[in-house]
């Protein structure tokens, strides 16, 4: 498989998964009628209380009604405010039964826990989702480097992309096409580096991320951003 084919596989691995996360939580619910004052106070009484309504319009690209559907979703399926990384693993392992989609939940949970404190708020959840769904370019192309920068120290090594494409094709399982071969991730990432790692120093930076995903287009008309 070629870097193009790598990376419609991680287009819609990732975004898919995203879009299931955000059915999950309500926010492809129908939503009607006016803005309820049941909905305003509801957001003020969870047990993890959230921001308020307005503080959440101007940190994320979200509207109220919006905001109050992904919160009655999450509330749904959150009734502390929070959600755990058990609980990410969960959903993912709904999505996809066939393979182990537990290491990629883990690194996706990791990128959603900003605060490192072992959960996800419903802040976190939608700044996140803010970012992934109406984020510029440069904030998709960020979010998707802070992804695969799995130690946080700035830069991607060859090991934490291989972490990242094995956890890609344990949860697509059997389903994965065409059949990988077992050196097949590796593989991958040293096409990857190749393209990204413009000083060949054995690491990508953040810089060499973002130009090089620009150069190549790693992402299409609609600005969804590839994530390999």
């Amino acid at each position: 498989m070629n870097l193009d084919g790598l990376e419609m596989i991680a287009v819609l691995v990732v975004m898919g998964l995203f879009i299931k996360v955000l059915e999950q939580f309500g926010l492809f619910e129908p939503v009607g009628g006016e803005d309820s004052i049941e909905d305003d106070f509801e957001l003020s009484t969870v047990c993890q209380r959230p921001e308020g309504l307005e503080k959440l319009q101007q940190l994320t690209k979200f509207t109220k009604k919006e905001l109050q559907v992904l919160y009655r979703g999450f509330k749904n399926e959150c009734p502390s405010g929070v959600v755990n990384e058990d609980t990410f693993k969960v959903i993912y392992s709904q999505f996809f039964p066939q393979g182990d989609s537990s290491m990629y939940a883990h690194f996706l949970f990791e990128a959603f826990d900003t605060n490192k404190n072992g959960s996800v708020s419903f802040e976190d959840f939608v700044i996140g989702l803010s970012i992934i769904l109406r984020g510029t370019i440069n904030d998709r192309l960020n979010w998707a480097f802070n992804l695969y920068d799995l130690n946080k120290d700035g830069c991607i090594t060859k090991e934490e992309m291989l972490d990242i494409m094995k956890s890609i094709y344990d949860m697509m399982g059997k389903y994965t096409y065409p059949c990988m071969q077992e050196d097949a991730p590796r593989e991958h990432v040293e096409i990857f580096f190749q393209k990204m790692d413009r000083n060949n120093d054995g690491v990508v930076t953040i810089d060499e991320f973002i130009e090089s995903c620009q150069k190549v287009q790693f992402y299409n008309s609609d600005c969804s951003f590839a994530v390999t």
